[in-house]
Order: C-alpha cells, then structure tokens, then sequence
C-alpha cells in the first residue's frame, strides 16, 4: 500500500504503468485520476489546496486500510497533491488492484468518495472575482451513505 500527499506534479501514466506491472496474480487494475476543473464561470485561476502534514498521511492511509480489510485487494495506491494547481492538472489518482474486477471498482470509488468528503484537505478557488473557500457538498456528503 502507498499514500503520498506531494506538492510536486506526478506523472500520471507512468504511475499507473509502474502499479500495473507490479500486480502479478492480480486479475483486475483500476485507476483514476481527479483534474482540477474550471469554474461553472470559467475563470478559475487556481486552486490552492492546504493539508496537515502527518494527520492527512495518517488519515487516508486508515482508510485505505478499510479498503483492504472491506474487499480482496492485492494493493492500493493513493497520490494526493496540495499546494497550488492550475485548471487541468492532476490533483489526485487512486489505484486498486485485486484478484476481480468488482472489488477493484468497489474500492476505488470507496477511496474516491472518502477522498472528495473526508480527507483532511482544505480548498481554496482563486478566480478573476477574488478567492474562497470551497464549501462542502450535499451530493458528495450522500454518496458516502451507500458506504
């Protein structure tokens, strides 16, 4: 298992590439990738993402082990970014590989819904119209009754 809360972009396609070729007697890989995206206006300028060194490590590696205890998962890889990101660079990737496709699926979308509501992350938009906070959401908060 690998978490990683980095400033520094990551290459995307070779961090999927390298988790796949290790996964020998696994049947299924599954990885996604989050972007920073525009605003609704089109005018973002970037997003500023703040963490607690040491407590977000901590707190996405539990969860990431609830992965594993919840479904046959042979490894997980989490990478998380903060600091400053324009629109359209890789924010974030999780990676899950297990003997079957479904368990694969199933934790990553669990560890991508986590992510997105629970994470110790605190996001700042800064657009042409100033910068805030950005504010929980109620359909982000709902996807996690399912879990």
């Amino acid at each position: 298992m690998r978490v990683s809360v980095q400033e520094a972009p990551f290459d995307y396609g070779a961090e999927c590439g390298a988790f796949a070729a290790r996964q020998a007697g696994q049947g299924a890989v599954v990885t996604f990738a989050g972007i920073v995206r525009d605003t609704p206006e089109g005018d973002l300028e970037a997003m500023e993402i703040e963490h607690y060194p040491g407590m977000t490590e901590k707190a996405i590696a539990g969860i990431a082990a609830e992965a594993r205890d919840r479904w046959a998962l042979g490894d997980v890889t989490v990478i998380h970014r903060h600091g400053r990101m324009a629109p359209g660079e890789v924010i974030m990737m999780v990676a899950t590989a297990a003997p079957h496709r479904a368990d694969a699926f199933a934790a990553a979308e669990f560890l991508m819904d986590y992510l997105k509501s629970r994470a110790p992350f605190w996001k700042r938009e800064i657009t042409a119209r100033g910068a805030g906070w950005v504010e929980a959401r109620e359909a982000d908060e709902a996807a996690l009754d399912r879990w």
